[in-house]
């Protein structure tokens, strides 16, 4: 299923979805330079209860948000390329907080067995598509919550 937002609408129920999370949840975003993704993680943050500025970590690999109900590690694959063993994912992806992967997709085999894959674009100025692909029980439990069925 498809919905479209513009950026409002789209932090919005990024938020929502944030109020859901629980530690070890993995979100996947996967889209073209600009399509909201880090934006995206600015409303899962707030739904988190975190309120640093949340800035792109295309640069840093990694940025790290705490002070909210979880942390949130917030990775940009982009630079990383084929060599997930560069830094330490699975350091994050074990830790008691939320982990939000920018361009996933570049993991290939090494992405972990259970996350929700949303995938950005595109439609109309102004306006975004998002689609939701739940990968194990735990993402298929919040893809439920969030009436994406």
């Amino acid at each position: 299923m498809k919905y479209l937002f513009n950026e409002l609408e789209m932090t919005t129920f990024a938020e929502k979805l944030g109020r859901l999370l629980e530690a070890r949840d993995v979100l996947v975003l996967t889209g073209e330079l600009g399509t909201g993704k880090t934006s995206f993680t600015k409303g899962l943050a707030k739904g988190l209860g975190i309120t640093q500025m949340v800035k792109s970590p295309t640069f840093t690999i990694v940025r790290e948000y705490d002070g909210g109900r979880l942390p949130l590690y917030h990775m940009d694959i982009y630079r990383v390329g084929d060599d997930p063993d560069s830094f330490d994912m699975d350091s994050y992806l074990e830790a008691n907080g939320v982990s939000v992967i920018e361009w996933g997709e570049l993991l290939g085999k090494d992405l972990p067995d259970n996350y929700l894959h949303v995938k950005f674009n595109y439609t109309v100025i102004e306006e975004r598509e998002l689609s939701f692909e739940a990968h194990g029980v735990r993402a298929l439990a919040l893809k439920k919550n969030l009436a994406m069925e």
